[in-house]
């Protein structure tokens, strides 16, 4: 079967979306730990931090939203390691790229002030979806916010803790 221009060309970029859908946010406080080493924290959001510049935040959405959902355009190439994803989004150090979930408050001048954050880890994306998402133009994950504590999940997110699945963008 003849290949199409730009249909998985070694190397070709193609565009694609990644969908971040999350439910269950931990609320607007947070109260400190029983042994004091966690902070109180209060007006709790989250947003998608752009890469390299952690004061550019997309989309901040309040701890105590029913849902939260953010869409990052982003490119996909084919590599010899499997698909590599890149956009404004997408952190990439020592090759692992992953999308930064920040955890702030907001002060009463608007001010966010990140506290944590949680790593969205793309390289423990299946490759068969990976690979069913760049051709599709889609890459969907779903997670809950919310850690066993009750507070904001922070560290590194990998499945089962999030699930990835491939769309269609329309």
């Amino acid at each position: 079967m003849p290949r199409l221009p730009g249909a998985g060309g070694h190397g070709m970029m193609a565009g694609m979306r990644i969908r971040i859908d999350a439910v269950d946010l931990p609320g607007l406080t947070r109260p400190a730990s029983a042994d004091g080493r966690v902070p109180a924290y209060g007006n709790l959001h989250v947003a998608v931090q752009r890469r390299d510049r952690p004061a550019e935040l997309l989309e901040p959405q309040p701890g105590d939203a029913p849902s939260a959902t953010w869409t990052l355009d982003c490119t996909t190439s084919a590599s010899p390691n499997g698909i590599e994803v890149r956009g404004p989004y997408v952190q990439d150090r020592l090759g692992r790229r992953f999308v930064y979930l920040s955890w702030g408050t907001v002060d009463g001048s608007g001010v966010f002030t990140m506290f944590r954050r949680a790593k969205l880890m793309l390289d423990a994306v299946p490759a068969d979806v990976l690979d069913a998402a760049a051709r599709g133009g889609l890459l969907v994950g779903r997670l809950g916010l919310t850690d066993a504590q009750g507070g904001p999940l922070c560290a590194r997110v990998e499945p089962p803790r999030i699930t990835w699945t491939a769309g269609r963008a329309d």
